[in-house]
């Protein structure tokens, strides 16, 4: 089994406060105009993997908008992620072909060996689980993706297997 001892609240306590003041030396590369709001969130998240609050306030008293904007912006487009995100994001393929071929057992699988439903994070921090309709790989069915990496006609075993070595 893949479960992890749940990490110190007082960690993540100190990795918010770091990312607050990390957030800074972001935000002092763009103007204080609202054109930048979209850069400024991909920037952040490509940092910290996810938009904390917090750092959606910062950012919008930084470019002054109001947070409501940054909100739409976040909840429109589906690559931004307004919750913690594991070390690893491991991306379950459920499309047709994959889903044909027994993606829906793996999902289950690894639900069952991380301890985690899907869309959500380990307590550890260390696997984000998904579903995802395609990534374009049909012909190697089914597929998952952990991080960038594709692992092409798999299985449950196979999965468990490349996740231990992470």
């Amino acid at each position: 089994m893949f479960r992890h001892n749940a990490t110190d609240s007082k960690e993540r306590i100190l990795y918010v406060k770091k990312q607050t003041t990390d957030i800074d030396s972001i935000m002092e590369k763009y103007p204080g105009e609202p054109q930048y709001l979209i850069s400024l969130l991909q920037d952040v998240q490509a940092q910290y993997s996810y938009i904390s609050e917090e750092n959606i306030r910062f950012i919008c008293d930084h470019v002054g908008v109001p947070v409501t904007k940054a909100w739409s912006v976040l909840t429109f487009y589906r690559s931004f992620n307004i919750e913690p995100r594991g070390e690893h994001l491991v991306r379950v393929c459920c499309g047709t072909a994959c889903h044909l071929k027994g993606a829906e057992r793996i999902a289950e699988d690894l639900e069952r060996h991380l301890c985690v439903q899907r869309e959500h994070t380990t307590e550890d921090m260390h696997f984000t689980l998904e579903t995802i309709n395609c990534p374009g790989a049909c012909a190697v069915a089914p597929v998952v993706m952990v991080d960038d990496d594709y692992l092409g006609a798999t299985n449950q075993a196979d999965v468990r297997n490349y996740l231990k070595k992470l």
